[in-house]
Order: structure tokens, then C-alpha cells, then sequence
């Protein structure tokens, strides 16, 4: 049976209908008064809102998750957020192995599309690796907020958040169980907590195969190409908008004004880190200068690296236009870094995602602002960019959204996590390439 939905289907069909059947399965079981702590059920739409935020490792939420949801409730949202960071056919795939079942040559096509790998030999392995790796990170950062967790709230509360907290970082999604929207603002001075979320999302947003080729090579100069990229590109968007959100925000008495020097660093570098699509916040963020609040825009809108739990345009996207950019203007033929030239496909592909991205952010602010008029328009510009770059930071508005917003947010959050060009793939059947070539002619640009 499953074979023949394989041949049916295209991969980028399989991989999006696999994670909205997941979201919704998810926001079903959400919606049973057993998942409410007061046995009442949340809505159907709060619910598959909820539940496609989980899934798609974003962190928006339409009910406070530490106060609204139960036990239950919250073990179903820790679940969904774990199949959503590692991937429903990287979970899929372990399945199968365990239950001893052989893996067919079409399923390993699908696995390597969801795992962005070159090639389809090894897939199993990766896919084997990849839990492995994600869940001794997870284990480490457990351990790491325990220290803090446990003395504070007990042994059983405590190992508790600690596990939620971990698996929520890593996997980039940002929702939190501390209660009344608060986030981590009580401990925006605890390095502990501080440098342990930072460590998980920046080790989540890496991607798994960044994660494997630094294992695997231990030299920078032996690094694949794409590794390089993503490892210099991160740096830098971590080290510059830090420095750049330190002098907006250094004065600000609303947020890190009263702070001490090392206080003000650590938020300034956390508020930085967690755009890279995590979701927490260590200070109110609505109390943020506007210029601070547009640095996130930006950093939400490219997001993490490909193949990894976060969403976005991608750092690879953005560094391969920007590279682009610098080889035009020194009027260079070929697209080059690190000694290796780039092909104009890989180019043509990232500002394909360049452009549906910023179609799906404009299109998705224009409903939002005719549908909720009484929100300004860098409210929910900022709402909207951290639904497409799966991030969960919001201005305090997504509570307050009427149901034409929520179902906006649902498909940007969804695009932005399976990836926009999956989603588009899955609506086109007719990919065949034409056998002919129109005469070339040149038109004025610029």
C-alpha cells in the first residue's frame, strides 16, 4: 500500500501531506478537553494553530502553553515539536528500521528530499545519525538547565522543564511552559540558562549535515563548501546585529538600560541568537525600540541553514545572493568562494526562495492589516515574518488575531517550515523541461 502512494506521489507531495497530517492529528488530539487544565476544549482552530506551530518548530500561540495545557496537553506539544525539528520521515525511517521492515529505493528519494542530501546513498545512516546527534545534544542541555531548574522548582518539576526547555531550544521552537506569556525574563542574567538555550539553537539551526562535517572533518579548510558558508555566515550574523542591538537598545531604561555591562552584553547576544528561529525572549521585547524590532525582522526573515530544525530564507540563500552580489560588482563571470565556483542554478534557486519568501511575508502582512486594522502595520509585519521564518517572537497580538489572521499565519508557518519550494512543488505536476530554446535578447535593467 505504502508503495503505491510513494509512486503516486512526488516527494515534495509526500513530504508536505506528511507533515500537515501530523499537524493534524496533533491539533485533534489538542482539541480533547483532556488536553486542557480545566477539561475544556480549546477550539478547534486555537487548536490546529497550536498544533501546526509545534510541528512546524515555530513558537506562536493562541493560549499561554504553561498555564492553559495539561500534562497531557503539553506532552503531545513536546512530541509534535519533536517530530517537527528532526523531520516526520527522519522518524518515520527509525520506525521502519526498528520494526526490521526494508526501506524501499522511492522511499529513500523522499528521505534524502527531507534531509537535503546530495545523494541517496548513506541516507539511512543520516537519517540514524541525525537522532542520535539530536538527542545527545538535547541530553547535554538537559542536564545543563537542571542545575537551575531542579534547585528552583524540584526534582520531578524541574528534569521536566528541563526536557521541554532543551528539546524546545534545539529544535528551534521557542514555546516555553514558564506560564503567562513570560518567556525566560526572569532569567535574563543567568548564564547558565542563557548560554545553554544559545548552544541549543545555534547547534539546531547549524543543520544536521553542518553538524556531521565538523564531526566528521575537525578542520575548517577540509569542510565542504556549504559548511563553510553556513559556519561564516552565522558568526557573522550573530557578531554584527549584537554589536548593532547593543548601541540601539544600551539607553533604553525600558529594556537593558538599567542593566550592568556584562547584563547588557548577554541579552544583547541572546536577543540576536534567539531570531535564529528559537522564539524566547529574556526582556519585553514590545518595549524595543522600532529600530531594534526591524534588526529582528530582518534576522527572522533569514533564519537558519537548510536542513536543520529552524525555517526562514536560510543562511546559505542569503550568503549565495550576497556573494552573487559582490562577484557583479568586481564584475567576476563566475559566482566564487573559498576557491570553489558556484553554479547560476544554486543562484536562480535562492532567489526563486528570495522572492516567494518575500511574497508570503507581504501578502501575508496585507491580509493581516485589512482583516485586524487595529494593529500597526511593524506589529504585524514583525508577526508575520516570525511565522514565515518559524521563530514564535510576537508583539503580544497573536492571542488577540481573529480567525482570517490565525489561517494566514497557519500556511506561512507551514510554507516556512516544509519550505517554500516543497509547498509550490506540491501543486505543480509538470516539471518537464522544454526541448527547445528561444532566441536570446537583452533588456535594460538597473
Amino acid at each position: 500500500m505504502m508503495s503505491v502512494i510513494y509512486r503516486k506521489l512526488s516527494q515534495s507531495q509526500i513530504l508536505a501531506g506528511g507533515f500537515l497530517l501530523i499537524a493534524v492529528i496533533g491539533g485533534l488530539i489538542l482539541n480533547l478537553p483532556i488536553s486542557s487544565a480545566n477539561n475544556e476544549s480549546v477550539g478547534l482552530l486555537n487548536a490546529m494553530f497550536t498544533s501546526i506551530s509545534a510541528v512546524c518548530v515555530t513558537g506562536l500561540i493562541a493560549v499561554d502553553t504553561g498555564t492553559y495545557w495539561s500534562l497531557f496537553g503539553k506532552t503531545v506539544i513536546i512530541i509534535l515539536i519533536q517530530i517537527g525539528g528532526l523531520g516526520f520521515m527522519t522518524i518515520a525511517t527509525m520506525g521502519i528500521k526498528f520494526m526490521g521492515k526494508k526501506i524501499s529505493f522511492s522511499e529513500r528519494l523522499v528521505i534524502q528530499e527531507s534531509l537535503n542530501s546530495g545523494k541517496i546513498s548513506g541516507v539511512i545512516r543520516l537519517s540514524k545519525n541525525i537522532v542520535i546527534i539530536s538527542f545527545i545534544i538535547e541530553l547535554i542541555g538537559m542536564i545543563f538547565l537542571s542545575f537551575v531548574f531542579i534547585p528552583e522548582m524540584g526534582i520531578i518539576k524541574g528534569i521536566a522543564y528541563s526536557i521541554f526547555h532543551s528539546i524546545s531550544a534545539f529544535c528551534n521552537a521557542g514555546f516555553d511552559i514558564m506560564g503567562n506569556f513570560s518567556s525566560l525574563v526572569k532569567y535574563y542574567n543567568n548564564m547558565i540558562v542563557n548560554f545553554t538555550i544559545m548552544f541549543l539553537i545555534i547547534f539546531g539551526g547549524l543543520g544536521f549535515s553542518t553538524i556531521l562535517d565538523i564531526k566528521d572533518k575537525k578542520n575548517f579548510y577540509k569542510l565542504a563548501l556549504h559548511t563553510k558558508i553556513v559556519i561564516i555566515t552565522t558568526s557573522l550574523l550573530i557578531l554584527i546585529p549584537s554589536i548593532i542591538f547593543f548601541l540601539i537598545e544600551m539607553n533604553n531604561p525600558q529594556t537593558i538600560g538599567e542593566m550592568k555591562l556584562w547584563e547588557k552584553v548577554l541579552v544583547s547576544l541572546f536577543q540576536i541568537v534567539s531570531p535564529r528561529t528559537a522564539g524566547f525572549n529574556t526582556i519585553d521585547i514590545n518595549a524595543m525600540r522600532d529600530s531594534s524590532k526591524f534588526l529582528t525582522i530582518i534576522l527572522m526573515f533569514i533564519g537558519g541553514s537548510p536542513a536543520s530544525t529552524a525555517g526562514g530564507l536560510k543562511t546559505t540563500t542569503f550568503a549565495i545572493i550576497l556573494i552573487s552580489v559582490i562577484s557583479l560588482i568586481k564584475e567576476r563571470k563566475n559566482i566564487e568562494a573559498f576557491g570553489r565556483r558556484i553554479s547560476y542554478n544554486v543562484l536562480n534557486k535562492a532567489l526563486v526562495i528570495l522572492v516567494i519568501g518575500f511574497f508570503l511575508v507581504f501578502t501575508g502582512t496585507m491580509i493581516i492589516s485589512l482583516t485586524n486594522p487595529q494593529f500597526d502595520f511593524l506589529t504585524i509585519l514583525y508577526e508575520v515574518t516570525s511565522a514565515y521564518g518559524t521563530v514564535g517572537l510576537t508583539l503580544g497580538i497573536t492571542t488577540k488575531l481573529n480567525a482570517v489572521a490565525k489561517i494566514v499565519l497557519m500556511i506561512i508557518m507551514f510554507s516556512g517550515r516544509v519550505g517554500s519550494l516543497t509547498v509550490l512543488y506540491t501543486f505543480i505536476t509538470d516539471l518537464g523541461q522544454k526541448k527547445y530554446i528561444y532566441p536570446k535578447e537583452d533588456i535594460a535593467v538597473g
